[in-house]
C-alpha cells in the first residue's frame, strides 16, 4: 500500500481551523513551507505547520524579536 505524504487545502483547513480559500492564498504567497502546485491543486505537506497570522499580537511580537536580533 502507498503511504501518502501530501493533503489537499480542505484538509489543512480542517486540520487549521480555517476556509479552504485561506489556505490557498497562504500556499500562493510562498508561507505553507513545502506546498506545491500541481496543475489547478496545491499539495501541502502532512507535517505542514499552519503559518502565524500577521495580524495578531503573536506575529507583531515574533517580528519585533527578528528586528532585535538584526540590529544586534
Amino acid at each position: 500500500m502507498m503511504k501518502l505524504n501530501w493533503i489537499t487545502p480542505k484538509q489543512a483547513a480542517d486540520k487549521w481551523q480555517i476556509t479552504e480559500r485561506r489556505v490557498e492564498a497562504l500556499c500562493s504567497n510562498g508561507q505553507v513551507e513545502g506546498a506545491t502546485k500541481l496543475s489547478r491543486v496545491w499539495l501541502i505537506p502532512k507535517n505542514a505547520t499552519k503559518p502565524i497570522d500577521g495580524r495578531t499580537k503573536e506575529a507583531r511580537k515574533r517580528k519585533s524579536i527578528n528586528k532585535k536580533q538584526k540590529l544586534d
